[in-house]
């Protein structure tokens, strides 16, 4: 019998099956947890997960091969985008408590499709991550023994030069995973007082690399005769601003321990606040510092400050520094392999992974395959793949899920949710008050103005602003990163271009602004919604698109096989078909509009 085109009503299912929403009735349990975490432990939370990044891991490569000494620049561009996306991480860890971060946040408010996509991307962030710390890790201990390991290595072992190869397998750096693994799958944990403690440490060091950086200071090294203090121009501050905003990810964990933490509604917002500021701080300290020591030609990009101070001859200097980073890059470590897992088995729990990684030992309480499968993983990675090559990879990685998750605050802004009476713990995200204007629909007072806008089904003219605004802001940084460049436009064309995708995008946000909008009493909300998302969603595809075709290949190459699992296993398993009741019809058809 012959195959005919599917039908509009089995369309219509299809397309329900990608945007339902995640209810949180299953996640009761999760927002049931001792709630022990104070907001210095939530700032340290972040800390630890930054702090180190930016100082130990990027940046040596980002002074030595993109911006030269403005690389302090890269970070204060990295920290303003990092702000617009975590304000979102606030807003979405103030309302819906639990674990899952992007991915959970994601669920609730945009839609199935969108959220296996943020969930796998978290997934490979933190494998490449992970990797790339490893050998961040592997280098540090090797300066301490004056690089005898690597010599070692590449004399018994041999060298090789591929794209995205290391010049030789870092067995070092492999090992540590499999070994901070085997610790996790046997019920190791980290205490409160041991991240406090690890935590401590790695903020004295910091405080000695920046004190005594800026007493080696020569400000000759920013002069004109070593190259100028930015000496790859705007192009390269860009450049490393997209890989700088690794180091300012972290901040989803403090959203992610929101169901653990005392008075959520007011820490969590605080803690990522400060925990930012103190980043930022010490990332531009320290690169002034480092750059103003020695000429940035002369760094070595895998060990940039031991290599600093041992230029200047504080070679005791340059051990306490290595000291410190193998701590933070334990410390790192230890939480990558215990999100990992985590992460995996909350998309395994919702059906949207494989059900083997629901698997918890009945004994220590861990996700023993996950943390087995990707802890290998990750070894392997740390193993064969360049540094350089797994930093750019990171970078394409946050900067779309902080994408997704500021998107997705536009969709929960203008979205309408049951009556408060009948919300349940089944109920997608907040409470609306009965009093209140309906979300989504055109403000009264603008009514007589926009008209043709009053017409339209509540939330089916926000749905098309916004894709209008994702559309236009994508359209608006192609013209402005490729421009001049790889589109070969006159000047004239260039103009045109520019000034048409702008008002554009200005004219979708005043569309989105025009209606009503969703809101919540004593709690945390992002101010000047949609302006705050958008221009996070503007900022992040900026910097995504100074990254090199190369990595954009290799990312989506994965992205494709993320497709192929959510379409082969995820949108047949997910917990959601079970869920399709009929009172839920007719309330996700209205969702599925805003997405």
């Amino acid at each position: 019998m012959a195959l005919g085109p599917p039908s509009t009503a089995s369309l219509a299912r299809f397309c329900h099956k990608l945007n339902r929403l995640k209810t949180l009735e299953e996640s009761t349990t999760e927002t049931s947890l001792r709630h022990h975490l104070t907001m210095l432990d939530l700032i340290l939370l972040g800390m630890g997960t930054t702090g180190s990044v930016g100082l130990y891991v990027l940046m040596g490569t980002v002074a030595k091969e993109m911006a030269g000494p403005a690389v302090l620049v890269s970070f204060g561009v990295a920290a303003v985008a990092s702000l617009l996306g975590v304000l979102s991480y606030a807003d979405f860890g103030v309302r819906v408590p639990g674990r899952g971060s992007a991915y959970l946040f994601t669920y609730v408010s945009v839609g199935e499709l969108w959220a296996f996509f943020a969930g796998w991307n978290t997934i490979l962030g933190y494998l490449i991550g992970g990797a790339a710390v490893a050998r961040v890790w592997s280098s540090y201990l090797d300066a301490i023994f004056n690089h005898r390991i690597r010599s070692f290595t590449m004399a018994h072992v041999g060298t090789w030069q591929a794209p995205f190869l290391a010049q030789y397998p870092d067995f070092l750096a492999a090992g540590i995973v499999l070994l901070i693994s085997a610790f996790i799958s046997c019920g190791g944990r980290i205490s409160s007082w041991l991240n406090r403690l690890f935590s401590a440490i790695n903020l004295v060091v910091i405080l000695f690399i920046i004190i005594l950086g800026f007493v080696l200071a020569r400000p000759h090294n920013w002069s004109a005769e070593e190259g100028g203090f930015a000496p790859f121009g705007f192009s390269g501050i860009m450049d490393g601003a997209a890989i700088c905003f690794i180091a300012f990810q972290g901040f989803g964990a403090i959203a992610a321990s929101s169901a653990e933490a005392q008075n959520a509604k007011r820490a969590v917002p605080m803690a990522i606040a400060i925990s930012l500021g103190l980043a930022a701080g010490i990332n531009i300290l320290a690169s002034a510092a480092l750059t103003l020591m020695v000429p940035w030609r002369s760094l070595d990009p895998d060990l940039a400050l031991t290599d600093a101070f041992n230029q200047r001859g504080y070679s005791w200097a340059g051990f306490i520094v290595a000291a410190g980073a193998i701590c933070a890059t334990i410390t790192f470590l230890l939480r990558t392999v215990i999100f990992l897992p985590h992460m995996v088995h909350a998309m395994a729990a919702d059906g949207l992974f494989f059900q083997v990684f629901t698997y918890m030992h009945p004994r220590t309480q861990v996700p023993m395959v996950g943390i087995l499968v990707f802890g290998v993983i990750v070894a392997f990675l740390a193993l064969l793949l360049d540094f350089k090559a797994l930093l750019l990879f990171m970078s394409i990685s946050a900067l779309l899920n902080r994408t997704i998750v500021a998107t997705g605050i536009i969709v929960l802004r203008f979205q309408k949710f049951p009556p408060a009476s009948s919300q349940g713990p089944a109920s997608p995200v907040g409470s609306e008050q009965a009093s209140a204007p309906e979300p989504g629909k055109l403000r009264p007072a603008l009514r007589p103005y926009l008209g043709f806008l009053g017409g339209c089904r509540p939330g089916a003219a926000v749905a098309w602003a916004l894709r209008v605004l994702v559309a236009s802001a994508i359209t608006l940084d192609c013209v402005m990163v490729f421009g001049d460049s790889a589109l070969h436009l006159p000047p004239w064309g260039y103009t045109l271009l520019l000034l048409l995708s702008s008002v554009v995008f200005l004219l979708s946000l005043l569309v989105l602004w025009a209606h009503q909008q969703q809101r919540w009493e004593d709690t945390f909300q992002v101010p000047m919604v949609p302006l705050t998302p958008a221009l996070s969603i503007l900022l992040n595809v900026f910097l995504m698109l100074h990254l090199s075709y190369l990595n954009w290949l290799s990312f989506s190459i994965c992205l494709l096989i993320g497709l192929v699992v959510y379409f082969g296993y995820g949108i047949w398993h997910s917990k959601e078909n079970q869920r399709e009741l009929p009172g839920l019809t007719a309330t996700c058809g209205g969702l599925e509009e805003m997405v």
